[in-house]
């Protein structure tokens, strides 16, 4: 086990490089910032819509994992980059897996809500 903090002041540690991380990505990851901004239109929407607890939290889960995936994608680009910048069939692959994550969520996001939308338009 390596030594460090523990306890209390491992968890406010943690926090705080979580925090610098979501802070880094805002700022170098243009779809980070992209997705921060639908998280912040549309999350206010779920919650005034309301229409059933369960639909709300897949509306709001499948939301929030856009920008998590994102994150993820971004550290794999990231560490791909710095690898190097020659182009290699793997690095390649990596960073178009990584892509592929978040389109694959995107859609998710997209059918979830659209399937909430169209279920609440033929109850009404």
């Amino acid at each position: 086990m390596k030594p460090g903090k523990t306890g209390l002041a491992r968890i406010i540690a943690a926090l705080g490089y979580s925090l610098q991380g979501l802070k880094s990505a805002y700022r170098h990851e243009a779809a980070f910032r992209q997705e921060c901004w639908l998280v912040a239109v549309l999350l206010p929407v779920a919650l005034i819509w309301n229409p059933g607890l369960v639909e709300t939290i897949l509306l709001i889960g499948s939301l929030m994992l856009v920008p998590i995936v994102e994150l993820l994608n971004s550290a794999i680009e990231a560490v791909v980059d710095r690898i190097g910048p020659e182009h290699h069939e793997l690095s390649g692959r990596a960073k178009d897996i990584g892509s592929a994550a978040v389109l694959l969520t995107l859609l998710l996001m997209g059918l979830t809500w659209g399937l909430v939308l169209l279920d609440a338009l033929l109850a009404a």
